[in-house]
This record gives structure tokens, C-alpha cells and sequence, in this order.
């Protein structure tokens, strides 16, 4: 008899971004997440390559949270013939819609200016990878929300259950229990993990007992940190930037990231920790429209920060700006000093931020202050990297800013808190994803077969059997 029981990653294997994982039991298939790749023009072009399966098969899927690399391609799947239930949280369901609508502006954008090109070279244009028709069509997918800890059935042979990951709003790691009528198996996918602690989110609820665990690796080569040193070391910047006559830049993921940083801000200016009249401007459409959201789910705080949002807003602060449209964002661009500009995108590949760059990072008054994950091959991985000219709008910039990476402010958890949310639960084995082959991953695979734990690193679309 065949076996029945078939894991494989289509995404975010032995890499960062992407993550899309198929699981068969018996004669269905789910999909967990159906994310972008995100990074350099080569891993991009993974998003128009085929899926490795037939989204038409695919009886339903489950998504974890709201980020593009987790939900990105949900659009295309839904294009080629996915016509099965989007299971999330309500939080995650409301930021996809934020997200998902936004991502298919820009790649319709993209589209556009490239088929300029093409035409002016004779070339055909190529499509965008996804429309805002295909993303109206995937919101169309999304079933009644999910509440963290109930057991929700799946397809015949398959519940599931939602956990807490305290990454993002909404976000959870997922339990599987498998029933082929043959046997039995559960099996939990971290997604992407939140550390304990934090200010905005509860913490992430432990790794139950399962027989196989999908885990990311992002950090698994460290740890970061301490919060509160963060926390002083943005402080610091802020205030070593305003004594150069400078402007503070901050590289914002509009989920989270933006929210976070808004309320140490808040803090920081309430304390006098930062100077009291600081104007602090969030040039970010979709990081405004993310804040509205968290409004709108206290279910996912934090009880001391719930209790915090009637009493003392720190989205509401008196200095604070949303930016909405571009003749807004151009105008903050006159200020040349004693200003903190989040925008985004966090990894400067697109969005506003770019613009800010543009006009600060060839000033030696100014920083520019990362608080969260470059992916390889993006324009802030090559700033962090020490990049000492890069290339914005085809003009080459050169950084003479001060350039700050404060990592304890990142949504994924480090090391050991990866491993502590592991736990020592028995496993068949824990195949370790969504990380830097050569950083992350290895290390936590060596770290995890120091402790007698079966480790495997899964290629791309490579079949493991769960029998």
C-alpha cells in the first residue's frame, strides 16, 4: 500500500522567505501558507516558477499570519485553481486584507513600468505575479476566523488546532492530528515565533507534544539583544542624531515593527528619555492602516498593554503624524533635521523609505536605524552590510550616514528561545525551515543533534514521509 502521509516544502526551504508547506493524508492535501520570495532578483523569480503541485488539488489552507512571505502567492494559488477554505485568525484575516491588496497594487505598478521597457525593446510584457482582482478573489476564500486553542476540522482526516506564536498580530503556530484510518500523527508548524516579554503580544504558547515539528530557523545561530538594551540603544541614536543636526530614519515592517517602535517612542518622549516636541512621522499607508487594525483586536494583547490603550495611546502621542498620501510623504523631505521618519518597507526594497534614503543617507548628520531582518541581496542587507555606495532610483547615493542595527527589536525569536520553545517533547524529527542555510539553519541542526534531537533540512519540494 502507498504511504499516505507526505510533507514536502515548497517554499523557504533552506531559505528565508516563501514558506509554503504541503501535507497529504490519505487522498487530501492542505497547504500551510503560500508566501513571496522575497530578496534578490534570482530568489524573486521563484514566485512565477510552477508551485510543485496543483493548486486545483488542494483541499485547504492554513495561514499562520499575515506577512507577504507567508501570504504573498496566496493570489496566484487562488488564480490557477485553489477553490478550498483560507483558515486564519481574525487579526490575520483583517492585516492580509491590508497586505494582500497593497502587494497587488504594486506588482500590477511593477508591471506596468517594466512592460515600458519591454515594449521600447520590442519585448512582450510580462504579467504581474498577481492582480487586485486576484487578491479580492483569495479574500474571497477566507472562512469565519479561528480562535486560538479550539480544534477546528480541516478536511476528513484532519483537525486543527491554532496557537499563539506572539510574532504579529493574529499570528499562530499550527497543530495537525493526521488520521488516515490506517494511523495516527500530529504534527505542529511553528510559523514564524515571537520572543517572550514583549510589550505589545502575549508570549508564544510552547511547542505541544507532536510526532514532527516544522520550525523555523531565522536566528537559529543567535541570540539577540537584551529588550531593554534595545530599547536604550534607539535612545541613543535618536538623540546622537539630533546633536549632529540630523534626521532619524527608521526602515519600518508595517506589521508590528511600526507599532512596537511607536510605543517605545511614546514611551522614550513621556519619560523624557528623547527630546519632549520630537515630531515623529509614520510615512506608511499600509503601517496606518495596521495600526487601525490593532485597535481592533485586543484579543491579541498583551493584558498590561490592552489596559494601556484606554488609559495612555501610544498610537494617539501629540507629535505623531501619519503620512497618508504622497504629497504628505514629499513634504517631510524639506526637514533637514531633528525628525524620526518610519517608512516602509522594512527591507527598503520598495515603498516610501527609499525616498527618505535618497535624501539622508549621503548626510553625515543623519542615521539610519534598522530594527528588524534583512533578507540577503536586499538594498538594506547591502547598507548593513557596509555598503559604502548604493544605487536608489538608478542614482548612485553614497552612505556617509550613521548606519544602526539594533536587533533586539526583531519579531523572531533567538536561539534559545527557539529552542525552549521546542521543549523536550520526544520527536521524530524536527525539519528546520524559513532560515539562512548557511547561518541559521545549520546551526540550530547542530544545536538540536547535540541534544540527541533527529534534524533534517528539507530541499525544495523534496517528499518526507510522515508514516
Amino acid at each position: 500500500m502507498p504511504p499516505s502521509m507526505i510533507y514536502s516544502c515548497h517554499g523557504a526551504a533552506k531559505q528565508v522567505t516563501g514558506s509554503c508547506h504541503l501535507v497529504r493524508c490519505g487522498d487530501r492535501q492542505i497547504l500551510i501558507d503560500g508566501g513571496l520570495f522575497q530578496g534578490s532578483r534570482e530568489e524573486e523569480q521563484a514566485n512565477t516558477e510552477p508551485f510543485g503541485f496543483d493548486p486545483r488539488h488542494v483541499d485547504a489552507l492554513l495561514l499562520t499570519h499575515a506577512h507577504l512571505d507567508h501570504c504573498g502567492r496566496i493570489p496566484r494559488l487562488v488564480r490557477e485553481g485553489f477553490r478550498g477554505p483560507i483558515l486564519a485568525t481574525a487579526a490575520t484575516r483583517d492585516l492580509a486584507r491590508i497586505v494582500l491588496l497593497d502587494a497587488a497594487r504594486l506588482q500590477e505598478e511593477d508591471a506596468a513600468r517594466a512592460a515600458r521597457g519591454n515594449h521600447r525593446r520590442g519585448e512582450p510584457p510580462a504579467p504581474p505575479i498577481s492582480t487586485l482582482d486576484d487578491a479580492f478573489s483569495a479574500l474571497e476564500r477566507f472562512a469565519d476566523p479561528v480562535v486560538y486553542g479550539d480544534t477546528v476540522a480541516v478536511a476528513p482526516g484532519i483537525q486543527a488546532q491554532f496557537l499563539d506564536a506572539g510574532h504579529i498580530l493574529g499570528s499562530a503556530s499550527i497543530l495537525l492530528h493526521l488520521d488516515d484510518g490506517r494511523q495516527t500523527r500530529r504534527i505542529v508548524f511553528s510559523g514564524d515565533l515571537g520572543s517572550p516579554g514583549r510589550p505589545l503580544l502575549r508570549d508564544p504558547v510552547p511547542a505541544p507534544p507532536a510526532d514532527f515539528v516544522v520550525m523555523e530557523s531565522t536566528y537559529g545561530d543567535r541570540d539577540h539583544r537584551s529588550l531593554p538594551d534595545s530599547v536604550d540603544e534607539l535612545y541613543e541614536a535618536v538623540n546622537d542624531t539630533f546633536k549632529r543636526g540630523g534626521n532619524v530614519i527608521i526602515p519600518t515592517f508595517a506589521l508590528e515593527r511600526a507599532q512596537e517602535v511607536l510605543y517605545y517612542l511614546h514611551q522614550g518622549l513621556r519619560r523624557r528619555r528623547i527630546p519632549e516636541r520630537t515630531p515623529v512621522f509614520l510615512d506608511s499607508p499600509m503601517a496606518i492602516s495596521a495600526t487601525e487594525v490593532f485597535r481592533r483586536h485586543p484579543e491579541c494583547f498583551d493584558e498590561e498593554f490592552a489596559a494601556l490603550l484606554h488609559s495612555d495611546d501610544p498610537f494617539a502621542m501629540p507629535n505623531l503624524r501619519f503620512s497618508h498620501d504622497a504629497a504628505d510623504s514629499m513634504a517631510i523631505n524639506r526637514i533637514e533635521g531633528g525628525a524620526i521618519i518610519m517608512a516602509g518597507s522594512g527591507m527598503c526594497n520598495g515603498g516610501r523609505i527609499r525616498h527618505h534614503l535618497r535624501h539622508n543617507l549621503w548626510r553625515d548628520k543623519s542615521s539610519i536605524v534598522f530594527v528588524g531582518y534583512a533578507a540577503e541581496g536586499t538594498l538594506a542587507r547591502r547598507i548593513i552590510n557596509g555598503a559604502r555606495r548604493v544605487a536608489i532610483f538608478g542614482e548612485e547615493i553614497a552612505v556617509n550616514a550613521r548606519i544602526w542595527t539594533i536587533n533586539g527589536f526583531s519579531a523572531h525569536a533567538g536561539r534559545d528561545e527557539l529552542l525552549a520553545w521546542l521543549g523536550d517533547h520526544p520527536r521524530r524529527a524536527v525539519m528546520l525551515v524559513h532560515g539562512e542555510y548557511d547561518r541559521g539553519m545549520r546551526a540550530l541542526d547542530e544545536a538540536l543533534t547535540a541534544r540527541g534531537v533527529t534534524a533534517r533540512m528539507p530541499g525544495k519540494q523534496e517528499p518526507i514521509l510522515l508514516d
